[in-house]
Order: structure tokens, then C-alpha cells, then sequence
């Protein structure tokens, strides 16, 4: 008996746009009008998370303010224990999405209180202030051309009572603004806008040498690039513009099949321009050249000259001089007695 096949799912499958993977999961995304909860990435992919621990902040998300989301709780609505609600409960907790805290209340009780949240890493972004408004003057109205019409009679002057009557409400909220602490501190962006310029490039690798033996190696190792990875296919173009590249990693004696494994290793899912990949790792993980053998000697080391000892002339004592002659006592003595004399 034939495996039952779901109709509206396969028409629905053949109204999807674009092509469809041979392999892995195809998506129908059908837009939801009420009742859904929105899940972002980092948590539906977390990639320490374990899955019952993502299904269970998936559902307290889901649940309305207010709901008792305790470890006796869960588990009588869902069909886990209460020792592997606890564990999710306690990896939420470990990665920021679960707090619990103990409040005092007004009456003396002490509760245990849940706050969730579902982007943990906002928090600690700065957050924007948004400005005060302030008002301004409102332009001035030309009145339309009106017909003349009878002045009406002057009116009576206020009472005092209504002369010390208070200002209007919105006279006092304009001065109360005037004196309102502005936000000195401004907010910056972690993230660039995307109309910010972007920084230039860093020029391609040079070989000092462009030497025949180079191209000719440098051409042939980027021509090979599709044999070991598929997904590199380059167009003559784009090997011409990446010769010189691998041409100075060449020159700085790097093995070609240490270049091969640097440039294609780990690749991304969707590879779209594999040339913009191959320009970017050439240039950022260039090689620095190999030592030479007097680079790696071991430096010398310094002379010491050491004073040897001499032997005095006039007392027989020992003192450190380059030459031989008298000590500084007997010279201090004879040079006395010959002022003398």
C-alpha cells in the first residue's frame, strides 16, 4: 500500500517561487494573522542551548503576563518531568533569557519573583534618549480679505478675580520645558548605517619578482582550485587578477598546497563570489617572508674587559689598574713630597 500524500501540500509546493534544493528542508511560509510569537534566531539556533531548553522558552514566550511559569507548574502542563523542566529552566538562567529573584513585599512576604526575557544581548547595548520636544512659534496666518462688517460693542473689563486668575495649562508646560534637563550624552550606534562609507580596500599582494616561473605556477594553482573544492569555479578574468597575489605568497616559499588548503577551508554555505573570497583571504592572511640564516643566529654577546691587578710599586699592595705603577695612596704621598721638596 502506497505511502498518503498531503495534496494541498504538494500544490502548495509547486507554487513556490524560484528554484527548489535537490536536498535538505523546503520551507512553505504562510503569513500568520493572530495568535503566533515571534522567535528570533539567536535562540531558535542557539548553539549551546539544548532543544528541550529552546522549546521551553519558545512556550513561556508564548504564555500571557502574569502566568505561574514555575518548575511544578510547567511540568503539569507538559509532558516532560520536573527534573528536565528544572535543567532547562536552569540553562535559560545560565545564558541570560531566565532571571529569578527573591522580592519582599509590602506585607513582609518574601516571593520569588520570574522576569524572561527574549533578547538578552539588547540589554546591554546603549540605548537611544529620545529628545524633548520643543515647540515652536507657530508662523504667522494672513487673514482672508473679509467684508466689512459692523464693529461690535467694546467689551466690559475683567474682573479682578479673572486679572489674578492662574496661566493656562499649556503656558506652564512651555516654561516647565524650558528647564528640563536635556540628554548631554549621545547615543552611538554599535552598527554602522548602511549609507556609511565603507572603508577602501587593501591593495592585493605584490611579488617583488614577477618572474615566468611564478605566473606559470601562480595560474596553474588557481586553475586547480575547482578539482579540490566545486564551488570555486574563477573565470580567466579573475585568475589574471589574482596571480600576483599568489605569485608573493609563492615567493615568500609558502607550499602550494598550503595556499590551496588556506583558500578553500571552510567556506561559506552560499558561496555567490568565490573570487571577492579568494582577493580577501590572499590579502589578509598573506605569509610574512621566512627568516634568513643570520636572522635566526643568536645575537653575541657583549665584551666585558675586566681591570686585572697590579702590584704597587712603594707598598706591595694590591690594586686593579690597566698598567702597572703605584697604588693611589703612594701617588697621593709622592706627589706630596715632591711640593715639599
Amino acid at each position: 500500500m502506497d505511502t498518503s500524500q498531503n495534496t494541498a501540500l504538494m500544490r502548495a509546493l509547486t507554487e513556490l517561487p524560484g528554484p527548489i534544493p535537490a536536498r535538505g528542508v523546503i520551507h512553505i511560509a504562510i503569513r500568520h494573522t493572530d495568535r503566533f510569537t515571534v522567535v528570533g534566531n539567536h535562540l531558535a539556533q542557539h548553539p549551546t542551548l539544548s532543544t528541550t531548553a529552546v522549546g521551553l522558552a519558545v512556550r513561556i514566550q508564548s504564555l500571557p503576563q502574569g502566568t505561574e511559569i514555575g518548575i511544578k507548574a510547567l511540568a503539569a502542563r507538559l509532558p516532560e518531568g520536573e527534573k528536565l523542566v528544572a535543567a532547562a529552566l536552569r540553562e535559560l538562567e545560565a545564558h541570560g533569557y531566565l532571571q529569578r529573584a527573591r522580592t519582599r513585599l509590602p506585607n513582609g512576604r518574601i516571593v520569588t519573583r520570574t522576569v524572561f526575557c527574549n533578547q538578552p544581548a539588547a540589554l546591554l547595548r546603549p540605548r537611544a534618549v529620545a529628545p524633548l520636544p520643543q515647540r515652536r512659534p507657530a508662523a504667522p496666518q494672513i487673514p482672508a480679505p473679509q467684508t466689512p462688517e459692523p464693529e461690535p460693542p467694546a467689551p466690559e473689563p475683567p474682573a479682578p478675580e479673572a486679572a489674578a486668575a492662574p496661566a493656562p495649562p499649556d503656558v506652564q508646560h512651555d516654561h516647565e520645558d524650558e528647564h528640563a534637563p536635556q540628554a548631554n550624552t549621545p547615543f552611538v550606534p554599535l552598527v554602522p548605517p548602511p549609507t556609511a562609507p565603507k572603508p577602501p580596500r587593501p591593495p592585493l599582494p605584490q611579488p617583488r619578482d614577477l618572474t615566468p616561473e611564478l605566473d606559470r605556477a601562480a595560474t596553474a594553482l588557481l586553475s586547480d582550485l575547482r578539482r579540490h573544492a566545486p564551488q570555486f569555479v574563477l573565470s580567466e578574468n579573475d585568475v589574471r587578477q589574482l596571480v600576483p597575489a599568489v605569485a608573493a605568497w609563492l615567493e615568500r616559499d609558502a607550499h602550494p598546497d598550503t595556499i590551496r588548503h588556506t583558500l578553500t577551508t571552510d567556506p561559506p554555505q552560499l558561496l555567490r563570489h568565490p573570487a571577492k573570497l579568494l582577493r580577501h583571504r590572499l590579502t589578509v592572511l598573506l605569509p610574512p617572508p621566512l627568516p634568513g640564516p643570520d636572522d635566526l643566529a643568536a645575537p653575541a654577546r657583549p665584551r666585558v674587559v675586566v681591570t686585572p691587578f697590579q702590584t704597587c710599586d712603594g707598598c706591595e699592595r694590591a690594586f686593579r689598574a690597566p698598567t702597572p705603577g703605584r697604588c693611589r695612596d703612594c701617588r697621593t704621598e709622592h706627589g706630596t713630597a715632591q711640593a715639599a721638596a
